[in-house]
């Protein structure tokens, strides 16, 4: 079985930056398709700066015509915390032996310690990490405990992930692309043009209800 790519994240807004992600993810794990969680209530970082129905709303229209990308809602109408964990427990019961494949970037699986019940994801999904070309993907780099967990689970190659449901981490190159949430968020309270920074769907979607216009933390 081909297996699922799993792309969470606040999505405050969606921008390029994650659909190249969810993309070249595709392409160099050979994934079947990519299921993206928009977090209700993320724990580990300041509340989002737009409700998580707007944020659903955002990633449903920039996924809209790509048959591989398909959109989870569970967590923003749970009313619970968004752990990552508990989102791979759901999706590994409903997937039975099927590959499932935890999307994120480097500078993510290099704070992975920090995450709620983290040693626990290794058996409930493999991990695809992306990385700029040239990265150097190895346990040296890597937090002590961290480097400790994913000693033997390390590689750069995708068939590894077809060989079990789970616990592999395996690293691919990715396109730089020097965009961020914050960067459109910014943007956007200063007046300024996000076109070609993320979807036109997305961009009409936040000028028609007026969000992000003023600075973070105000």
């Amino acid at each position: 079985m081909r297996p699922c790519g799993i792309l969470g994240g606040t999505f405050d807004p969606i921008h390029f930056g994650h659909l190249r992600l969810a993309e070249e993810a595709c392409e160099a794990l050979d994934l079947a398709e990519v299921r993206w969680i928009p977090a209700g209530q993320p724990p580990h970082r300041a509340a989002p700066r737009v409700d998580a129905m707007h944020r659903l709303e955002m990633v449903r229209r920039a996924v809209a015509g790509n048959p591989a990308f398909a959109v989870d809602d569970a967590e923003t109408r749970s009313a619970a915390p968004s752990y990552t964990v508990t989102s791979l427990e759901r999706l590994r019961a409903a997937a039975g032996a099927r590959p499932l494949v935890l999307l994120m970037g480097a500078d993510a699986f290099l704070g992975l310690a920090s995450w709620h019940r983290w040693r626990e994801l290794f058996a409930l999904a493999h991990i695809g990490v992306a990385t700029r070309p040239g990265f150097e993907f190895s346990p040296q780099e890597f937090p002590a405990e961290l480097a400790e967990a994913c000693a033997d689970r390390l590689g750069r190659n995708p068939g590894a992930l077809r060989e079990g449901p789970a616990g592999q981490v395996v690293a691919f190159d990715m396109t730089p692309l020097d965009i961020s949430a914050s960067l459109v968020r910014a943007r956007l309270a200063a007046g300024l043009s996000v076109r070609y920074l993320l979807p036109d769907p997305v961009r009409e979607y936040i000028d028609q209800h007026h969000l992000y216009r003023m600075p973070d933390g105000r």
